[in-house]
Formats: C-alpha cells, structure tokens, sequence
C-alpha cells in the first residue's frame, strides 16, 4: 500500500505513481484510438523501481513490457507481473531461462535466430511468441531489409516459432534537425512490414515509435508504441517537459555543518578552499549513489530551504559537501539533488550528460519509498 511521502531522514528516492499515471495517460492521449501501449522498464525502471513502475502500469492497462535482459523480466515474473514481456537484447545462454518464464524474445540477427530456434526444438516449443527486429538506420541491433527473405524461409520451416511483432527502432527522433532521416527510417520499416506481412501469411504487431515518435510522429504508431524515458516524465524537449511530471525525487539531509576558515581546504585533494569564512554541509550521498563526480567543485548544486547550495570540492564516494553560507538551515534539513526547483534534465546538463544516464546510474543502495503526491 502506497502513502503519502514523509519526512525525509535519510538519502532516499520517492517513487510519484500518480505521476506515472499521468504519464501514461498523457502519451495514450497522444496515440490514436486501439493503439497498443508497451512500457519499457528496463534498467530498474529506469533508475527508479521496475516492480512498482510495472505494478502500476497494469492497473493503467499496459499492453505489454519491455525490458533490456532475461534477467529484467525474470524479476517481474517473480514479482507475479502476467502481461507479456519482450527482451530486447537476449543471449543464447539465457534462451532456456526465458521460454520457462514465459518471456518473449526479439531475434535480430541469424545466430540468434538460429540458436533461439534449436532450444524451442529442444524444448518442444509450438508457435512460441517472438519478435522480429529489423534495422532502419540505427545500425545497433536487427536484420538488414535484405535478409528479409531469409527470415520468411526460416519462419516457414519452423512451426517452434510464430512472429508476436516485427519492430524497429528511430535513431534521432526527439531532433528536428534529423528530421529527414526519421522520415526515412520510417518509409523503411514500412516497406518492410508491408513485405513481410504479406508473405508471413498472419497479422502480427508493427511497432517503432519511441517516446519522441510518440510525441513528433503520429504517422509512426502503427499497432503498438514504446515508451520509456516519457514514462518517468521528460519528453525529450522543454515544451513535453512541462506537460509530463517526473515520476523520481532524489533526497537527503544534512549531516553536519562546518565553518571554514579563510584557505582552509575542503575534501579530497583538497580541490576547494575558502575565500572567506565559509558554512558547509555535508550530505550522505556520493558517487557510489549515481552523483557524478563532474558535478563537484561547483558545477553541480543542490536545493536547501529552496535555494542553491554549490558542491564544493569532489565529489566523495558516499558523501558531498556544499556551501551553505547564504542559507540559515541546520543538521537534519532537507536536501533536494532532483525534485521541485531542480529536474534531472538540469542536473544532467550540469554533468555534461543526459536525464537517461542520470537517472539510470542511481544506486540501488539508495532507499526507494513509494507513494503519491497529491
């Protein structure tokens, strides 16, 4: 059961699923009518908390869930999610593991086909769901357009396998300026699809629209969209910004407070050192947490009684220190890094970086605490 969030007492993430909700409606609004949605929560949901993220999704309606590994899904499974889930990246060594739990691979080239195809022999798998990627213009994963008969000719010999989806994915669609190119990737997926849906000989899913499709290319929906970093509350751009809400707030408090004299260093290497006489904070969360080291020595801020606190000095395993001597707080005061007056975007940028990698790179050793926000 979810609650209203307390006082914070210690460095902890808080998971908004009312935010989450909002999300999902919003980019549903933004699809047309019967459009299947699939939530991505890989990367612990991206850096939040896969379970929950996934729990709530299903009492939304989620169509479906992606997730980068077996691994990912086995921990849905585990925590009793049903709703189908694709692996967007499996290994053959994990093929075995993901037919006993019901997970859906995507093939993407011909070893792996080849190899998903022996174990579902093995394993006296009939009609076993998977997904056929193909690669538009990203050139990371998926078969070529030209190997689009080789894959029919293997589809029509094995009675192990039948196809759930064909899919791509969109390199550049959150940038105007590859505008051309997203239009191209998409003519692309379309040309295949169209190919291979009428000699595979029954309907499956079409699928390629990311977050920033959904949102900048309505003409990309086709049966089915996949959300991930929209889910959590950042489209990409600053206008889609504004209309999501983030689903993470990254807290702390104030450990101890010091006065710095005048040339007096702080931390290691002694990297900062007073101008005058100063007030610090330190705060127990550090890079061993996902806060980059890039946004020591003043690159980086946090929020204290609604006002910015520079990092000063590097940034420390397990704790940062901050100038506070323009703030009246005391030990035991709220920390925001990411929250109200300072987005994972901001902070991202502060760190020469983006909101994927951020928040993605938060620790697990970081308490997570669930609840929603009015």
């Amino acid at each position: 059961m979810t609650t209203p969030f307390g006082k914070v007492e210690e460095t902890r993430l808080e998971i908004d699923l009312n935010a989450l909700g909002h999300n999902y409606q919003y980019l549903k609004s933004k699809t047309k009518p019967g459009t299947k949605m699939m939530g991505v929560v890989k990367a612990f949901g991206y850096g939040s908390d896969a379970i929950e993220v996934a729990k709530e999704l299903v009492t939304l309606g989620i169509d479906y869930f992606a997730v980068a590994y077996v691994a990912e899904g086995i921990a849905l499974r585990d925590a009793g999610i049903e709703t189908p889930i694709l692996v967007l990246h499996p290994q053959p060594c994990n093929f075995e593991t993901l037919i006993d739990r019901c997970l859906e691979p995507t093939l993407y080239s011909v070893r792996i086909f080849r190899s998903f195809v022996e174990v579902a022999e093995q394993k006296s798998q009939k009609n076993y769901p998977v997904h056929i990627k193909f690669n538009t213009g990203l050139n990371r994963l998926g078969f070529w357009e030209t190997d689009a008969d080789w894959v029919l000719e293997q589809l029509a010999r094995a009675t192990t396998l039948t196809v759930k989806s064909i899919f791509s994915h969109l390199a550049a669609s959150e940038d105007p300026a590859e505008r051309e190119f997203t239009l191209l990737q998409i003519q692309r997926f379309k040309a295949i699809a169209k190919s291979m849906m009428k000699r595979l000989g029954y309907e499956t899913l079409l699928h390629q629209s990311n977050t920033s499709a959904i949102i900048n290319y309505p003409e990309a929906n086709f049966d089915m969209v996949r959300t991930g970093i929209g889910l959590y509350g950042y489209g990409n751009e600053e206008a889609e910004d504004k209309r999501l809400k983030p689903v993470v707030s990254l807290k702390s408090v104030i450990s101890q407070i010091h006065k710095i004299e005048p040339n007096e260093s702080v931390g290691y290497n002694r990297a900062y050192r007073a101008a005058a006489l100063e007030q610090t904070a330190t705060i127990p969360i550090g890079h061993a947490d996902g806060l980059s080291r890039r946004l020591g020595n003043q690159k980086g801020h946090v929020i204290i009684q609604g006002k910015k606190a520079p990092i000063v000095g590097n940034v420390c395993m397990d704790m940062i220190m901050v100038n506070i001597t323009h703030i009246a707080c005391q030990e035991g005061d709220e920390v925001t890094i990411i929250g109200d007056n300072q987005s994972a975007v901001e902070l991202a940028e502060a760190q020469g970086t983006i909101s994927y990698e951020l928040l993605t790179a938060l620790s697990q050793r970081v308490k997570r605490v669930v609840g929603r926000k009015p």
